[in-house]
């Protein structure tokens, strides 16, 4: 952990993603830390907003691969990668390594986000070039983010824990387990709430925040995360209070949200989830049973296109592409209002207000060419429409492999050859054994 963390600062211009302090990440030829840290301008400060805006985007097509497959979401075929349909799907008694790169490139990458983001809180809070309610601003926004990733970290690693103290690269914290890191994620946004309403938000963002770019936008994106933790916890009531607060609605866009977006231009990036149709060599594949298991007419079935021929792998095949990332500059969500809606019907269902849970699986319905839910009304029949409904509108966003997870569902994810497995977690990287 501490090759990953000490090393890991990002200072970060808007034309530059990562430079960082040794060669594990590149050099720093970029101002000092200590000059971040003692008096910071705005101009530094908005250079860290930006470094930690940007790095949210770094590894997170190889997280959605993680999550998607062992979700049996889609296959990675790559031919110059195995272990994407061998180690990530329990292969020939394959295991998960704490060593690969499919657990030390995420950790590492949301782990540096997480530092961008305590240099900024630090810069911030000592900076005297700015006001208060500008301090406020860059403090709230970056305990937001710092948040986001440390809950991404906590769904590979589950009950095996994270880190949450790293703000002393000399003494870093302990482990900490499940329900304690995500009480403690959801007590950071909490606090990035109560930074945002005194905020004044001096700094631009991206178009990925358009319409969440002042600080009741802010705190409406930052309640919409600090709801989806809240379903974690299986704090119900409390969730629907955070959606109240958030820009949740029924009868607003499904798109509506915040981003991750990508672009064409001198030091930006391109999102590294698309990949074209039709590929060989190189392909990402939805798993046969999206197709199978979809209710006909269902217009969600567009986000596994059909291919002109069969991609196959390792005993592996599929004739559908992923199509939900397509073009090289298609934006990647990090919370849409469909999420919430279903957020909203979920705890409604476990707190038995079946009247408006309907309302919410069947706005999802209607949007998705379905008519509204005609099956059994109770909680376990609701439960198995909801995690329907967002297996298929949040596919390969992230969500399914935590969500079977969570209701002890594991067991129904299928089996694409003997001797395969289910993985329940991510073992923690070798960085942080010891």
């Amino acid at each position: 952990m501490k090759k990953i963390i000490i090393n890991s600062l990002l200072i970060v211009s808007v034309s530059t993603l990562f430079i960082s302090c040794q060669k594990d990440y590149g050099n720093l030829n970029s101002p000092t830390v200590e000059s971040f840290l003692s008096n910071a301008s705005a101009s530094d400060l908005n250079n860290l907003v930006t470094g930690s805006e940007s790095g949210m985007r770094t590894n997170m097509a190889l997280y959605l691969d993680d999550v998607g497959t062992i979700g049996r979401e889609n296959y990675r075929f790559s031919a110059s990668e195995p272990r994407y349909v061998t180690d990530l799907l329990g292969a020939d008694n394959a295991t998960l390594s704490n060593s690969n790169f499919y657990i030390t490139n995420t950790w590492a990458a949301r782990y540096r986000v997480v530092k961008n983001c305590n240099t900024l809180i630090q810069a911030a809070t000592n900076s005297t070039l700015i006001t208060a309610e500008e301090k406020a601003g860059y403090i709230g926004f970056a305990e937001t983010i710092k948040a986001y990733q440390l809950l991404l970290c906590l769904n590979q690693t589950d009950s095996n824990g994270i880190r949450l103290d790293v703000s002393n690269p000399a003494a870093l914290g302990p482990i900490v387990p499940l329900q304690q890191s995500l009480t403690a994620i959801q007590a950071i946004l909490d606090s990035g709430k109560t930074a945002l309403q005194t905020a004044v938000i001096s700094f631009p963002l991206s178009s990925g925040f358009s319409g969440f770019a002042d600080a009741p936008g802010l705190i409406q994106f930052n309640r919409a995360l600090s709801a989806r933790v809240e379903i974690y916890l299986s704090n119900w009531n409390d969730a629907l209070t955070a959606l109240g607060e958030s820009f949740y609605g029924l009868n607003k866009d499904l798109t509506l949200g915040v981003y991750s977006v990508f672009g064409t231009g001198s030091g930006d990036q391109l999102n590294p989830a698309y990949i074209p149709q039709n590929q060989t060599g190189e392909v990402r594949v939805a798993h046969p049973s999206f197709a199978t298991d979809i209710v006909a007419g269902d217009d969600r079935i567009s986000k596994a296109t059909l291919r002109n021929a069969v991609a196959s792998l390792d005993g592996l095949s599929s004739n559908r592409d992923v199509w939900v990332y397509t073009s090289s500059t298609a934006p990647m969500g990090i919370v849409r209002n469909e999420e919430l809606i279903l957020i909203y019907a979920e705890a409604n269902i476990q707190i038995n207000n079946f009247t408006e849970a309907l309302k919410a699986i069947n706005v999802i319905r209607e949007k998705h060419n379905l008519s509204d839910y005609s099956g059994t009304v109770n909680q376990p029949s609701l439960i198995n429409e909801m995690l329907y409904e967002r297996r298929y509108s949040l596919f390969m966003e992230g969500h399914r492999w935590i969500d079977v997870r969570r209701y002890n569902q594991l067991g129904t994810l299928p089996i694409d050859r003997p001797g395969d497995d289910v993985w329940g977690l991510f073992p923690l990287p070798v960085s942080e054994q010891g």
